[in-house]
């Protein structure tokens, strides 16, 4: 690559010049309180609806993973089926809902979206079990190829912030977002991270991935119109201090909708793997209080159930 405004020839990086917290501050982080999280919570798993004449059907299987079904193809987002967020399936937290829908339930799966490269989002087991199952094309920031081949994908579609990658039902272009990538101690955004506007039919959604708040929400919307669908992360963003940078906390996702001029967003990155020393259930509560704060009704930016559907007309 070419040095841009986010790539300095060796890393990338967050043109904004919030780049988080350097490894050094780890062990203050590690010394906030947490709030204590059950050890599960059962999930009711749903039947699909059909899509019928729906532009596309959503539905929230859990932390930054949804299925997006149309009549022509369907896609998974950040596909995350592991019991823990971390190496080998060993380390790392341990999720307490399991998958809303279950992986042996999934309709096939013609394309993936990976935002980045962390353990909550990029998870070679399911990655695995997607080759073997589907093979489906994977649509991945610059840096993530050989990681996702190293599953057994096939065919992998890696682009930069901006670059659109076309197939005959679909259009997908990566987005700018606010965050960092990182497998280990040494790797650290050696690989891009994005989020994804997304085309189907008549409809126009956005994956947000994992970001904090910046001002390129408002570039999407002067660059790819109003999106029809947002689904923005809420959770995992305390404390401030660390976390401001890459997470944005509900408030910023109200902003983020109203950047967007999103008509409808849905809430995702929460209540599965406690990352953060947020209560389980404090993300939809601050989002309540963000969305009466800004007077935006409930019908527009709100959670859905796990498992849950919405249908896109």
């Amino acid at each position: 690559m070419q040095k841009s405004d986010h790539f300095d020839g060796v890393k990338f990086f967050n043109p904004t010049g919030a780049n988080g917290q350097p490894m050094s501050a780890l062990p203050k982080l590690f010394r906030t309180p947490q709030a204590r999280w059950p050890t599960h919570v059962e999930v009711t798993r749903r039947e699909l609806p059909p899509v019928a004449d729906a532009s596309a059907v959503v539905t929230f299987i859990g932390h930054s993973t949804w299925l997006i079904q149309t009549g022509a193809g369907n896609l998974l987002t950040d596909p995350m089926y592991s019991r823990r967020a971390g190496p080998f399936n060993l380390l790392g937290p341990r999720r307490v809902r399991d998958p809303a829908v279950a992986f042996e339930a999934l309709p096939p799966i013609s394309v993936v979206l990976l935002s980045h490269n962390h353990y909550d989002h990029c998870d070679l087991p399911t990655l695995r079990r997607l080759a073997k199952r589907f093979n489906p094309v994977v649509i991945t920031p610059i840096g993530n190829a050989a990681l996702v081949k190293s599953t057994g994908i096939g065919r992998v579609e890696e682009r930069d912030w901006w670059e659109k990658v076309q197939l005959s039902w679909l259009d997908v272009t990566l987005t700018p977002a606010q965050h960092f990538s990182a497998r280990g101690p040494f790797d650290r955004n050696r690989a891009l991270w994005c989020g994804f506007g997304i085309e189907i039919r008549t409809a126009r959604l956005y994956f947000a991935g994992d970001t904090g708040y910046g001002p390129f929400f408002r570039d999407i919307r002067e660059r790819l119109g109003t999106t029809d669908l947002a689904l923005l992360p809420i959770g995992a963003y305390e404390p401030r201090w660390f976390m401001k940078d890459i997470h944005m906390n509900p408030a910023e996702a109200v902003q983020a909708h109203i950047d967007l001029e999103a008509a409808r967003s849905l809430a995702m990155h929460y209540g599965t793997f406690q990352l953060t020393p947020e209560a389980i259930d404090e993300p939809l509560r601050a989002l309540d209080e963000a969305r009466r704060s800004r007077n935006v009704p409930e019908a527009q930016f709100r959670g859905l159930q796990f498992g849950e559907s919405l249908r896109l007309v």
